[in-house]
C-alpha cells in the first residue's frame, strides 16, 4: 500500500477502509506485538486530527482492562494515526447477526463488562456517548471489551446530536447534552438486545425514532421477569431517574443477577459467550497473524475493524457461519472462561482406536473392549478441508502405552492432537482445534453432552483465571488474586487429587453444565492441572451411562502429566471414578 506509515511498525494487513480512514493490523517491531492502526485518510483537514486527538485523549484517560488500550498517538507533516491494542475478538454487533438472542446470563455479562469499562470512562469525566454493540469486542474469553472513543466528550458537554439513533437517549435527541446516564440508557438498549434479540425500539425513519425514545413505554415484557426492573431503571426517560453513573448500575446488577439466577451466574453468561465467540474465531483479526492470510484471514476484516473502533459487520461471514455449531462444544470446554484469544479454527475428523497386540507386526483391528490394554493404536486429527495437516500438527505414534489403570470403554478413542498430546474421547467423534496466539483448545465430540475439551492456557489473563477458580490457595493462585481481585469464577465442588511425589497439582472440579434441557441423565466434570504455575483443563462431559468414558479421560490425563508412582496413581483412579459418579445432573 502506498501513503505515510508509522514508524517501527510492520504492516500485517488492512482490517478496514472508510471515508475517514484505514484501521491496519501491524507488527511493533521492537517487541513483536500486534497492535492495532487507525490512519487519518491522506486528504484529513485540521478538524479531522483534533477529532483523532481527542479520542487519544479520551483513550488515554480511561484506563481500564475493559477498554481497548491507547499506546500512542502519531503526528507528522504526512499523515496522522493512534496506535492501539488490537483486541482479538469478534464485535457483539457480529454476534447479534449470528446467533440472535444470547440469553439473559449473557445478556447480563455483557451488560457488566460494558458497565465496568464506561465506569472507568466516567471516573474521569468522560462519557462514550456512541455505545452501541459495534463498539463492543468480545474476545474468545467471553469478557467484552469496549472500543471507540471517537465521539467521546467531557461529561456535561453539549454532544451536538451524535450518536447511534437506535441506543440515544432522550436527553441526546432534545438537550443534545451527554451524561453518564446517558451511557447508562445506551448500554441498557443493548442489554435488551442481547436478552430478546431485537433493539428496544423500531422505526423505519429517524423521526420514528426519535418518538419512540422520548415517548413510548419502556419494552419491559420483552425481558425475563426478575430483569424488567433492571431494564426500568437503566431505560428511564429522565436522566435524573436512572443511576447516576456505570458503576452504581454495575451494583445494581449483581444483585439482581445474583438473586435471579445464581451466585454463579456470570460464569454460564461468559462460557456461553465465549463459545458463540469462538465459533466465529476465523473473523479474529489475529487470525490473519497466525494463518497468514488466506481465507481466514479475509473474514478477519471485519472483527478487525471492530477492534480499532470501525464496527463488524457480518457481511465477511461466508462459510464461516457454518462454524456456529462449534459455540457448543466449546462452551464445554474451560468453565467461566471457553477460551481465550483463539484464532483460526479447524475443523477435523477422526476414526476408532484400535487395540494392537504386542509382537504382531501387522495386527487386525478390532474393537476396543470395556479389558485394560497396554499398547494402543491413537488417531491422529486431521483436516477435514483436504490431506494437508495444519502448522503444528504431526503424524501420531505407532503405538502409545496405557498405564493398567486406564480402563478403555468400549466405542472410546485416544487421540493425537495437533498439540502433540494424547487425550481419551468418544470414538469417530469430530475433532476441533482452536488455536490463538497463546492458548489453544481441543474439543472431541460435536454435542456438549457427549465431549471431552482439552484447553491449553498460555495467555495472561487466562492463566491468572484458572489459578484462582482452580487452585485458589495455592502460591500462584493467592498472588493471582493479589494482582487481579475479580479473576476467576465458583466451581461447585472440587477434590485434590493425590500430589505425593509429583511437580504437579491437580483438581476434579464440577461446574454448572451450560444449558438446562431435559434428557436423559448425564456427567460432566474438569480436571485441572497445573505444573510451574501453567493450568491445563480437561472437561469431560457424557450421558451418565458413559460415565466411564470420563473415568478413562481423566485417569489417562493424570498419569500422563502427574507422572505419578502405582501407589499414588491407584488412589487417584479411585478417587476419579468415585467424583465422576458423583457429578450427574438431570
Amino acid at each position: 500500500m502506498s501513503g505515510w506509515r508509522v514508524g517501527g511498525f510492520t504492516e500485517v494487513r488492512e482490517l478496514g477502509a472508510g471515508a475517514q480512514g484505514r484501521v491496519v493490523l501491524a507488527r511493533d517491531d521492537a517487541s513483536g506485538h500486534p497492535v492495532a492502526i487507525k490512519y487519518l485518510a491522506v486528504d484529513a483537514g485540521a478538524d479531522d486530527r483534533e477529532r483523532l486527538r481527542h479520542e487519544a485523549r479520551m483513550l488515554a484517560r480511561a484506563d481500564s482492562p475493559y477498554i481497548a488500550r491507547l499506546y500512542r498517538l502519531v503526528e507528522s507533516d504526512a499523515g496522522a494515526a493512534i496506535v492501539m491494542e488490537a483486541v482479538d475478538g469478534v464485535s457483539l454487533k457480529t454476534l447479534l447477526v449470528e446467533h440472535g438472542a444470547l440469553g439473559p446470563e449473557a445478556a447480563l455479562s455483557v451488560l457488566k463488562g460494558s458497565l465496568l469499562g464506561l465506569a472507568a470512562a466516567h471516573a474521569v469525566g468522560v462519557v462514550h456517548r456512541d455505545f452501541k454493540p459495534a463498539n463492543i469486542v468480545v474476545p474468545a474469553d467471553g469478557r467484552s471489551r469496549l472500543v471507540d472513543f471517537g465521539i467521546a466528550v467531557p461529561a456535561g458537554r453539549a454532544s451536538g446530536g451524535a450518536g447511534t439513533p437506535a441506543y440515544m437517549a432522550p436527553e441526546q435527541w432534545v438537550r443534545h447534552q451527554a451524561t453518564p446516564a446517558t451511557d447508562v440508557y445506551a448500554a441498557t438498549c443493548v442489554f435488551v438486545e442481547c436478552a430478546t434479540g431485537e433493539r428496544p425500539f423500531h422505526g423505519g425513519t429517524q423521526d420514528e425514532l426519535r418518538a419512540a425514545h422520548l415517548g413510548a413505554p419502556v419494552p419491559v415484557e420483552r425481558v425475563p421477569g426478575p430483569l424488567r426492573p433492571l431494564v426500568a431503571t437503566g431505560m428511564a426517560k429522565d436522566p435524573a431517574d436512572r443511576p447516576a453513573g456505570a458503576a452504581a448500575f454495575v451494583d445494581e446488577l449483581e444483585r439482581t443477577a445474583r438473586a435471579a439466577y445464581g451466585d454463579d451466574w456470570e460464569q454460564r453468561g461468559v462460557r456461553t459467550l465465549a463459545g458463540a465467540s469462538a465459533a466465529l474465531a476465523a473473523l479474529f483479526p489475529l487470525a490473519a497473524w497466525l494463518a497468514g492470510g488466506g481465507a481466514a484471514g479475509a473474514a478477519g476484516a471485519g472483527a478487525g475493524a471492530a477492534s480499532a473502533g470501525a464496527g463488524a459487520g457480518a457481511a465477511a461471514l461466508g462459510k464461516t457461519a457454518a462454524a456456529a455449531g462449534t459455540a457448543k462444544g466449546f462452551m464445554g470446554g474451560i468453565a467461566g472462561i471457553a477460551a481465550a484469544t483463539v484464532g483460526t479454527a479447524a475443523v477435523v475428523g477422526a476414526g476408532a482406536v484400535v487395540v494392537v497386540t504386542a509382537g504382531k507386526d501387522d495386527p487386525k483391528p478390532r474393537s476396543v473392549s470395556a479389558s485394560p490394554v497396554a499398547l494402543v493404536k491413537p488417531v491422529g486429527c486431521r483436516t477435514a478441508e483436504g490431506p494437508s495437516e495444519p502448522a503444528g500438527s504431526s503424524t501420531p505414534p505407532a503405538t502409545v502405552r496405557l498405564p493398567r489403570h486406564v480402563t478403555l470403554p468400549a466405542g472410546t478413542a485416544v487421540y493425537y492432537t495437533q498439540d502433540k498430546q494424547l487425550v481419551v474421547g468418544p470414538a469417530g467423534a469430530r475433532c476441533e482445534k482452536f488455536q490463538g496466539a497463546a492458548n489453544s483448545s481441543v474439543n472431541i465430540g460435536a454435542n456438549t453432552r457427549q465431549m471431552v475439551s482439552l484447553f491449553n492456557v498460555a495467555s495472561y489473563g487466562s492463566i491468572l483465571d484458572a489459578r484462582c477458580a482452580y487452585f485458589p490457595d495455592s502460591p500462584e493462585g493467592v498472588k493471582a488474586r493479589r494482582d487481579r481481585p475479580d479473576c476467576g469464577w465458583q466451581v461447585r465442588t472440587s477434590e485434590k487429587l493425590p500430589s505425593t511425589g509429583t511437580k504437579v497439582r491437580a483438581m476434579l472440579t464440577t461446574e454448572s453444565p451450560n444449558g438446562t434441557a431435559a434428557g436423559a441423565p448425564f456427567t460432566s466434570a474438569t480436571l485441572a492441572t497445573m505444573a510451574d504455575g501453567l493450568p491445563v483443563t480437561l472437561t469431560c462431559s457424557m450421558p451418565y451411562d458413559r460415565r466411564n468414558v470420563c473415568v478413562a479421560a481423566f485417569t489417562h490425563w493424570y498419569a500422563q502429566t502427574a507422572t505419578p508412582s502405582d501407589a499414588v496413581l491407584d488412589a487417584a483412579a479411585r478417587q476419579i471414578e468415585a467424583f465422576v459418579a458423583r457429578a450427574r445432573y438431570t
